[in-house]
């Protein structure tokens, strides 16, 4: 199923989506962690943001703070994976994860159609998700298996 946006979604004035600077490791962890998330030691994280395919992030441009950030893989054939979606909490939070998600499904539908795509993310996330067409697991499953 491709993904076509039914809205245009616009940042607060300063803000911008940005998918050339690599964001530091250490803005993403802190991120992370105010989400609820996982943190990762930031070595591996910086590597880890490299080798994606691609990633977003949301930064002010007057403090260049980052607001917002996700990074996805994929095997360009079948599967996509938005890995550490993440966005400062605060009353702009849900439109920061509905950014991040709208800029990414279009990327992911015009150079990789056909893939799956799959999603970690924290539950301050999940209202975006539904709003964007995800469904989420009633049961909590957190693991896929292909049976051979």
């Amino acid at each position: 199923m491709q993904y076509f946006s039914k809205k245009k979604l616009i940042l607060p004035e300063g803000y911008f989506v940005n998918s050339s600077q690599i964001p530091a490791s250490k803005e993403v962890n802190k991120l992370l962690a105010n989400c609820g998330c996982e943190t990762f030691p930031n070595k591996p994280l910086s590597e880890a943001i490299q080798q994606s395919n691609f990633f977003f992030s949301i930064l002010d441009q007057r403090k260049n703070k980052l607001y917002g950030f996700v990074r996805v893989t994929s095997d360009r054939g079948l599967n996509a994976n938005l890995w550490n979606l993440s966005a400062a909490p605060g009353n702009n939070q849900q439109l920061y994860y509905s950014i991040l998600l709208q800029v990414t499904l279009e990327k992911i539908n015009r150079e990789m159609p056909g893939c799956s795509i799959s999603v970690q993310a924290p539950a301050s996330s999940f209202r975006s998700l539904e709003e964007i067409g995800f469904i989420l697991d009633p049961n909590g499953i957190r693991v896929m298996g292909y049976k051979l």
